[in-house]
Formats: C-alpha cells, sequence, structure tokens
C-alpha cells in the first residue's frame, strides 16, 4: 500500500506542479500582457506630451511674432502722429514746425490753442483758392485765328 499512496501522492505532486506551472504561465502571460498595455499608454502619453509641446512651440512663436507685430504697429502710430502734427502745424501757417512742436506739447496739442496763445509763430495761412486778378494760362479760346497762328509759328501748318 505504500506504493500505492506514493504512486498517487506523486501523481498528485505532478498535477500540483503542473497547475502551479500553468499558473505561473498565465502570470507571466498576463505580466506581458500588462507590460505591453503599459508600454502602449507610456508610448501614447510621450506622443501626447511631444504634441503639446509642439502646440506650446507654436503659441510662443505666434506670441512673439504677434509681440512684434504690436511694436511695429504702435511704432507705425507714433510716426504718423507725428506727420499729422507737422501737416497740422504747416496748415495752420507754422513758420518752424520744429519750434511749434516743442511748444505744442505746453497746450495740449491743440494747434488752435496754440496759433492763439503764440500768434508769431504762425504766419496767415495760404489762400484756400479763388481769383488771383489774372487769365489763366491754359484757358482755352474758342477763336481758331489764335490757333491757326501758333501752328504757322511752329511750323505746323493746316493740311486741310
Amino acid at each position: 500500500m505504500d506504493g500505492e499512496v506514493d504512486g498517487t501522492q506523486a501523481q498528485g505532486q505532478d498535477q500540483q506542479r503542473q497547475q502551479a506551472d500553468q499558473a505561473q504561465q498565465q502570470e507571466a502571460q498576463v505580466a506581458e500582457s500588462a507590460d505591453e498595455e503599459i508600454r502602449a499608454a507610456l508610448a501614447e502619453r510621450d506622443e501626447k506630451i511631444a504634441e503639446l509641446e509642439a502646440q506650446v512651440a507654436e503659441a510662443s512663436k505666434t506670441v512673439e511674432s504677434a509681440e512684434a507685430l504690436t511694436t511695429q504697429i504702435e511704432e507705425l502710430r507714433a510716426a504718423f502722429e507725428g506727420e499729422r502734427v507737422g501737416f497740422e502745424l504747416r496748415l495752420a501757417g507754422a513758420h518752424s514746425v520744429t519750434a511749434a512742436r516743442a511748444l505744442l506739447a505746453e497746450h495740449g496739442g491743440d494747434v488752435a490753442a496754440l496759433r492763439e496763445v503764440e500768434p508769431w509763430l504762425f504766419s496767415d495761412p495760404a489762400p484756400q483758392g479763388g481769383a488771383t486778378g489774372l487769365e489763366p494760362a491754359g484757358a482755352a479760346k474758342a477763336d481758331d485765328r489764335e490757333m491757326r497762328r501758333w501752328r504757322k509759328i511752329s511750323g505746323l501748318e493746316d493740311e486741310e
């Protein structure tokens, strides 16, 4: 009987070993699949991080270009404002635009106020048009004789 018990025990131990081996294999497979899932998840997260870093880099470029454009716009506005003030002073009849600019800040940028307070700095503005009393040089004349005269003088005779 001892032989039978030993044989049964040996078979039981073999079955236990096989079951233990199968359990270890299953655990190893589960661990491998878990490792693969973790690696895939890590790779996916790495890709997402790289994508977000690229977006941040692009956004910083956009911010930098926006700041550069804003700086250029402000510089142009300042230059145009200076030109506008110069044109206003010339139209108001300023003898010296530089001197008028220097005094303009004291009057809040108002050219009319500066002209009232500092009349010596301005001359009467140029007339806005009107008759000078002379006949315009390029006035058309209805007289054909005058035209023939000038053609004759220039050597272009009427060829009719």
